[in-house]
């Protein structure tokens, strides 16, 4: 399988402030990785690194074979990359179909394709953002990250704030993109378990490097070893 993403000794951060230190890891075409750590270690960053919003002072960042280090957000998004940042972001003077179509891109992801994807929103397309419940929000902001018609899909604490059964249903539709539909992801969330039965494999950061990479499942079997890297029972 070919290789999708790869950091390669990224430092990066804002202003003169390191926040990923020396960042090593990679991602196949098709595969889900969880992103792990305490609260400040750089999760949010590592995201905002791959789309351009940070500044990067050393190391490269390839996608699909090509250093991206110097490319603004937009030409990522066309690159393939779809962005769920953690506020969702949706515009709530817009009713759901506008929310879907205003950033829209050519592609296999249509406004058929993604209420077919999240019934709720084909229920709900003539509300305005402002009138979605939390759930209803989280499922917007991933149906128009799939209207850009992306490669590889960054969520960024998907199920903060949601329901139990919402956060159920989502993460049953995240892995169905990954496994149905051949999307790359790369997961931020909270709670470990959670983003570990979402992915493939996964990565635990602490002070902006990597301290722990392999298989999801090898990690969420060893509860110890999960407990000591992320210091907290889970």
């Amino acid at each position: 399988m070919p290789e999708a993403l790869a950091f390669d000794n990224v430092t990066a951060g804002y202003g003169n402030a390191v926040v990923l230190d020396r960042l090593d890891f990679s991602l196949q075409q098709g595969e889900s990785l969880a992103i792990l750590g305490r609260n400040g270690v750089g999760k949010t960053t590592l995201l905002e690194t791959l789309m351009g919003n940070t500044r990067v002072m050393q190391g490269a960042i390839r996608w699909q074979g090509t250093d991206i280090v110097r490319w603004p957000s937009h030409q990522r998004v066309r690159a393939g990359l779809g962005w769920v940042p953690q506020e969702r972001e949706v515009f709530p003077s817009l009713t759901v179909e506008e929310n879907l179509t205003v950033i829209s891109r050519l592609g296999g992801w249509n406004l058929k394709r993604v209420y077919d994807f999240f019934p709720r929103l084909r229920e709900r397309r003539g509300n305005y953002g402002n009138q979605l419940s939390g759930g209803e929000q989280q499922m917007l902001a991933i149906g128009r990250a799939l209207m850009t018609n992306p490669k590889l899909l960054l969520l960024d604490e998907p199920m903060e704030g949601l329901a139990p059964i919402i956060v159920e249903e989502l993460a049953a539709a995240i892995r169905r993109l990954c496994e149905s539909e051949g999307l790359a992801s790369i997961v931020v969330e909270q709670h470990p378990v959670l983003a570990l039965e979402m992915t493939h494999k996964a990565i635990v950061l602490e002070r902006g490097t990597v301290v722990h990479a392999g298989p999801s499942a090898e990690l969420a079997a060893d509860q110890e070893l999960l407990e000591g890297l992320l210091g907290v029972g889970v």
